[in-house]
């Protein structure tokens, strides 16, 4: 514990919902909801105007149609976030090199390690600045709080919500946690604050009133220890700039439970492809593949097997859980599977028993189904495989990559064979198009969709700059339509122009006047790019406690 509030912490408000907003001039000031939209789909974030009809992360989407029907629904784009969550940690990094991320919306910063606070009045300025600069290159709102340790810096920022700050004075610590319900404390979920409830205990004074032994007593010793600490306000630990990554893992929901065996197989090496996929590029290795598999009934099974080594090699992790999956029983149904690779390393030792035994197996395969032919038939099924084809070449269609994109996230183009002929015509397959994602079309220039279905895309054309657009509905396979990458949310500021002397003269007798015009329109959309999106004014955050400021917010905010 700290005798001086220098550690921050931010929260981007309504992060998802607040960078849908920002980009979608029809949206700013409505409710908004992001998540998965099949109808096991589950909200990731909505905006506050969606929470005022009872929504929230982690509600079912089905629930969430029926809280707020009207509300705008749109699959997330993840890479999208993922752009302006760098641009944040960026600002993050040049105020200190001990920046702890805990996701795309979320950091601690260690104010003292980057020599930038040092008392209450430095921290506060340092504070103010950051959610300027937030606003200021990503159009955003940020809450920010600060205190003397971790624990109470994220409590800080929830009192600050939306858009606000909040410091926690040293030596008041005690005084604001007193009143708080237990839940606020880390550690403290639903199963501990029922347990705690029924012995009498709903706030953190009482808490600590309860002493050290009687919640050992009750909780055991490392957790009722730990909690009892919390409760007197003392948490000691440190900002980490990196976090050890423990395991990589990628798992899909279906809309439908899988019952057929062989499409259960070929998404498990789906899955088993894109989790290598992240392994490299995390740039580790790993040693034990795990399988996840949830049935129809909800009973989840995991299994695992630990290799010789630590591998990147997807047909080594593919043979491990085809392996696996051989285990267990997916009669009745799979709702949910999911690939993992964990005890992870730097580097690789090549399971090379694993590869011989590969190679083996497709020389025999070769041999006994006609060599150069069944050669031909097995490189076509590894890549229909690879795009989620079935072994007879047939298309199957999934959902998007909902570990990334979200249910119905974008899918291209695929062919569909067909059996019995001597040649396999090739068909164009309809592309999807999923709700709220970029497109650009030849004559209307950049838009988003609004939603499609019975061979029909709607498309509202408008970007971050401009006002509220219009709505156009094409052929889901027009040619003049494609998906695009997503337009900025503040305009870079281009560089101060060069007057040529020549050009000054004619500006004095009334010439040369025209690009001087054309360059006072182009700074006319600035302060509303700078701005950030919308300047309505929004409740803003306080606390009676602490000392805390608040200016208004956006309407996507959090």
């Amino acid at each position: 514990m700290r005798n001086e509030p220098t550690i921050l912490h931010l929260d981007m408000d309504a992060f998802y919902a607040s960078a849908e907003q920002a980009s979608k001039p029809s949206l700013r000031g409505k409710a908004v909801v992001v998540g998965g939209l099949g109808p096991r789909g589950v909200v990731a974030t909505a905006s506050y105007e969606a929470r005022r009809f009872g929504v929230h992360s982690a509600m079912p989407t089905a629930q969430a149609r029926r809280l707020a029907p009207n509300a705008a629904y749109l699959v997330p784009r993840f890479g999208f976030y993922r752009d302006i969550s760098e641009r944040v940690m960026g600002l993050l990094r040049e105020l200190s090199p001990l920046v702890e991320p805990l996701s795309l919306d979320e950091a601690f910063v260690d104010l003292e390690a980057g020599g930038v606070a040092s008392d209450e009045v430095s921290a506060r300025a340092v504070g103010e600045r950051l959610r300027a600069d937030i606003r200021a290159v990503t159009g955003l709102t940020g809450s920010v709080g600060i205190a003397a340790s971790k624990m109470l810096a994220k409590i800080a920022s929830e009192e600050a919500k939306p858009d606000g700050l909040v410091l926690i004075h040293a030596g008041t610590e005690r005084a604001l946690l007193a009143p708080m319900a237990v839940r606020v404390l880390p550690g403290v979920g639903p199963a501990t604050g029922d347990h705690l409830r029924r012995a009498g205990i709903t706030t953190v004074g009482e808490l600590a009133e309860a002493g050290e032994d009687e919640l050992v007593r009750m909780l055991g010793k490392s957790h009722g220890a730990g909690l009892y600490a919390m409760a007197l306000a003392r948490d000691d630990r440190p900002v980490v700039a990196e976090r050890e990554t423990k395991s990589v893992s990628v798992e899909d929901t279906y809309d439908v439970d899988i019952h057929d065996r062989t499409r259960v197989r070929l998404e498990v090496q789906r899955l088993a492809a894109r989790c290598v996929g992240r392994l490299r590029a995390s740039g580790h290795s790993g040693r034990t593949v795990v399988l996840k598999v949830r049935r129809y009934d909800f009973s989840t099974l995991t299994r695992s097997e630990t290799l010789r080594g630590p591998t990147d090699d997807p047909s080594v992790v593919q043979e491990a859980a085809a392996r696996l999956l051989e285990s267990v029983d997916t009669t009745g149904g799979v709702r949910l599977l999911g690939v993992g690779v964990s005890g992870l390393a730097d580097y690789t030792q090549e399971d090379l028993f694993a590869q011989a035994a590969g190679a083996r197996a497709a020389a025999e395969a070769a041999e006994r189904t006609g060599g150069a032919d069944a050669a031909a038939r097995a490189e076509s099924a590894d890549e229909g495989q690879a795009r989620g084809a079935g072994p007879d070449g047939s298309l199957i269609h999934e959902a998007g990559e909902k570990g990334e994109q979200g249910a119905g996230g974008p899918a291209g183009e695929g062919v569909r064979a067909e059996r019995g002929s001597g040649e396999l015509p090739v068909a164009p397959v309809e592309r999807r198009w999923p709700a709220g994602h970029d497109v650009r079309h030849a004559v209307h220039g950049p838009g988003w969709v609004q939603g499609s279905g019975v061979g029909r895309v709607t498309v509202r054309f408008e970007t971050p700059q401009s006002a509220p657009g219009r709505v156009r509905t094409f052929a889901v396979d027009d040619r003049d339509l494609e998906l695009s990458e997503p337009v900025a949310l503040v305009l870079e500021q281009a560089p101060p122009a060069v007057v040529e002397p020549e050009l000054e003269q004619g500006a004095e007798s009334g010439e040369g006047q025209q690009p001087d015009a054309e360059r006072g329109q182009g700074r006319g959309a600035e302060p509303e790019a700078e701005r950030g999106p919308g300047a309505e004014s929004g409740p803003g955050a306080g606390s009676s406690v602490a000392d805390s400021s608040a200016s208004a917010a956006s309407p996507g905010g959090g």
